[in-house]
């Protein structure tokens, strides 16, 4: 989203409060490590969003090293900027990053890579600013085939929507061939040194929520009807009642992809 969509103020607050506590921070920890993040490095955190990956980061290196975040999206940093002052936020381009060559010992991006409008010239532009024995290291989510909850429900919502919807749905999903990050890495001149999947969760408070999230976050939500709407509703509500928790919320499993590559 903070690439593709001019978030307002509003949702910036809204992605940090929710979505992060809810799916992303999870992250975090993986990504660092397959980064090899530590202390008295320069950490840049790519589409940073509000800043879970930089904030993190800022605590492993410490006072010794310094994080600076980039996003896209002008409410993203005013929020980011809020939670952590003491980091240097910029608003810029993934594929025109406003630093300067081998500026940085570890570049970062978690789940945005798929929102990039040129994937390939973002990985290079981390390689560019990240100088020679520098790590760049990408989170993403793991093809539709390898996701348990969020297959099936692209493949319900495409039956019953129509062709486009899987289209529609499948951005979240357009990055996740660990061969191909791989060779995204490698085509910037890096050389792979980590590439797994691992599963985890994230958590709506009904199911109901969790269909109304993914429909609306997406222009599908503008081109079916309310009685398509209710059809996908009642499937997902079928599909997925073993999965309810006894507050009436539901925790799904989601695969993400974790690779990393070094400059020589």
């Amino acid at each position: 989203m903070t690439e593709t969509f001019n978030l307002s103020l509003e949702q910036a607050h809204a992605y940090e409060d929710l979505f992060v506590p809810a799916l992303f921070a999870q992250w975090v920890p993986t990504l660092l490590a397959t980064a090899e993040v530590t202390a008295g490095h320069h950490v840049l955190d790519v589409a940073c969003g509000t800043g879970v990956v930089a904030r993190k980061a800022a605590e492993v290196v410490g006072p010794t090293g310094a994080v600076s975040g980039v996003d896209l999206n002008p409410a993203m940093i005013e929020v980011a900027k809020g939670r952590a002052s003491a980091i240097d936020w910029r608003i810029g381009d993934a594929v025109d990053l406003p630093f300067a060559d081998a500026t940085f010992d570890v570049a970062l991006c978690q789940s945005a890579l798929f929102f990039f409008a040129d994937p390939q010239q973002a990985v290079r532009e981390m390689a560019r600013v990240v100088g020679a024995g520098g790590v760049v290291a990408l989170q993403t989510y793991a093809g539709l085939d390898e996701q348990p909850v969020y297959g099936p429900f692209v493949a319900s919502v495409s039956r019953l929507a129509g062709g486009d919807a899987r289209k529609l749905l499948g951005t979240y999903w357009s990055q996740g061939d660990l061969s191909e990050l791989r060779s995204l890495l490698e085509s910037a001149g890096l050389e792979t040194t980590a590439a797994e999947s691992r599963l985890g969760h994230v958590r709506f408070p009904s199911i109901d929520a969790f269909v109304h999230t993914e429909i609306q976050a997406t222009p599908l939500a503008s081109r079916i009807d309310d009685a398509t709407y209710g059809a996908i509703l009642g499937e997902a509500r079928h599909a997925l009642a073993d999965r309810k928790q006894p507050d009436g919320g539901v925790v799904l499993p989601i695969r993400a992809c974790f690779v990393a590559g070094r400059k020589a």
